[in-house]
């Protein structure tokens, strides 16, 4: 039988204020444990909450980013449930009066075809405590810092089909993010986070199948896993003649496998009421229009206009332009190269790939946009080969030294003296008799092919520092001598 996965999604987006949503503690990242509260985090008795206006404004812009709604008028609510880390006994939340209301947000998939995710609302929360149970043995430790964060959570409709959409929605939704500035959007510090709601049903089927919660998962690459396992479970337990059943489940990456972790709550069960502490927000034309006119480029615009004004291909700029600081390093290079093409090569091919071999981002870069410019330039010049430019890369980015300062100390000019290169081909001609023979009676079509034995030749007595396209001129011009009409 044939199966459709059907997935929504609710990320929760840390939003980069200094203080925290109803508080003026820090959210700093890496305090001590709780010396970063107050009383109204810790939820003593008589104090009230004051809400941090960074956080509205961080949240409309997110809903303008993606062309949502704006609630003009939102308002705060209580969801009562007890853990030991929210010591008020419930969290303040939005439920039916959220701050974004729908949207759409269109993904590119790796094939190049589209996607349009709908967007149910995104509401403003605060965060809860942190339960520590590693640090005291037997017994579980307390940390409040995290109490009161503000999130916005991003809840998505039930549109997306396999793991690989969800995972190319949620890089969309990181690059908005953080291009407009509301979030760092490190998953490895809690700064995004995601839930997956899974459910599978016969291929065709129009009701929907029941849903699993896939709870707290902190990596593009454990959704992708996490989803895909809990698709497999779901498929095989019906298909054993099992029931699945509505419930939050926890991915464990070691094991690779989801498990239960508690029966599924609804709305009713916590028992929503409109804060009483907390009086409605209303926003008007005038605070949006403000808001609307700080948006950067964002990076589909930048993507067209990659396109447009660089011609580089369109996956190519979607790529470059889905990280706002790639792309700054990424025009940066052409501005000092000219280059577009050659440049989106570059920072695609060499530079990812240190990057992501070393584990850094573009931000930590040992080869900046200056460097990586004058390389470029000197390929474009005939000073380097291409090949040799890889090799004078990798030493700009272990020795911190210029491209032209490399190229000087270890004597990596390309080599385009036509009587030099004249007389290398000669001599690998004169030692390669039996090839010689065979190109000359080969048919036209076949000669090119036949070119890459005596060009690997010269290059190798050349020490690689031919410049490749004099050598294939002067070889193709020295070898039709031999041909036998």
């Amino acid at each position: 039988m044939k199966w459709d996965v059907v997935i929504g999604l609710e990320i929760h987006v840390q939003l980069a204020t200094k203080s925290k949503i109803f508080s003026g503690s820090s959210t700093q990242f890496g305090a001590a444990p709780n010396t970063q509260i107050d009383e109204v985090d810790m939820a003593l008795p008589g104090t009230l909450p004051v809400v941090n206006r960074g956080a509205i404004e961080m949240a409309t812009k997110f809903g303008l980013a993606i062309g949502a709604e704006i609630g003009r008028e939102s308002v705060f609510e209580r969801k009562n449930y007890f853990y030991a880390d929210l010591p008020k006994g419930y969290q303040t939340t939005q439920l039916d009066k959220p701050i974004v209301g729908a949207g759409v947000v269109t993904v590119t998939l790796e094939d190049g075809s589209e996607r349009n995710i709908r967007i149910h609302h995104a509401h403003l929360e605060e965060d809860a405590g942190k339960s520590i149970h590693t640090e005291i043995p037997g017994k579980t430790a307390i940390d409040l810092n995290r109490a009161g964060t503000p999130l916005i959570e991003i809840v998505t409709e039930p549109d997306i089909s396999s793991a690989e959409e969800a995972v190319a929605f949620l890089r969309k939704i990181h690059s908005l993010i953080t291009y407009i500035g509301i979030s760092d959007g490190d998953m490895s510090q809690g700064s995004m986070r995601c839930d997956a709601n899974v459910s599978v049903k016969p291929a065709g089927q129009e009701a929907l199948g029941t849903r699993a919660e896939i709870k707290n998962i902190n990596s593009f690459r454990f959704v992708e896993k996490a989803i895909k396992v809990e698709t497999q479970r779901q498929i095989e337990l019906i298909e054993d003649g099992g029931t699945v059943v509505q419930e939050t489940r926890l991915y464990d990456s070691e094991k690779n496998e989801t498990r239960s972790m508690r029966s599924k709550e609804v709305a009713n069960d916590y028992r929503y009421f409109p804060c009483p502490d907390l009086l409605p927000i209303h926003i008007d034309d005038s605070f949006i229009e403000a808001l609307r006119a700080t948006l950067p480029e964002l990076p589909d615009d930048k993507a067209e206009r990659f396109v447009s004004d660089y011609q580089i291909p369109r996956y190519d700029a979607l790529l470059i332009a889905s990280d706002r600081l790639l792309s700054e390093y990424y025009e940066a290079v052409v501005e000092g190269c000219q280059q577009a093409k050659l440049a989106a090569n570059w920072v695609m091919g060499e530079l990812s790939a240190a990057l992501n071999r070393d584990g850094i981002s573009i931000a930590e870069s040992r080869v900046s946009a200056t460097h990586l410019a004058q390389l470029i330039t000197r390929i474009d010049d005939g000073t380097l080969s291409s090949k040799i430019a890889k090799q004078v890369f990798e030493t700009c980015w272990k020795d911190q030294l210029t491209p032209d300062e490399i190229i000087e100390r270890d004597g990596l000019k390309q080599n385009s003296d036509s009587g030099a290169l004249a007389s290398m081909i000669d001599e690998v001609i004169a030692n390669s008799a039996a090839q010689v023979a065979n190109y000359s009676k080969a048919a036209a079509d076949k000669r090119p092919k036949m070119l890459g034995y005596f060009v690997g030749q010269i290059m190798k007595a050349s020490k690689g520092q031919a410049n490749p396209k004099m050598v294939n001129e002067l070889l193709v011009a020295k070898l039709n001598a031999f041909i036998e009409e």
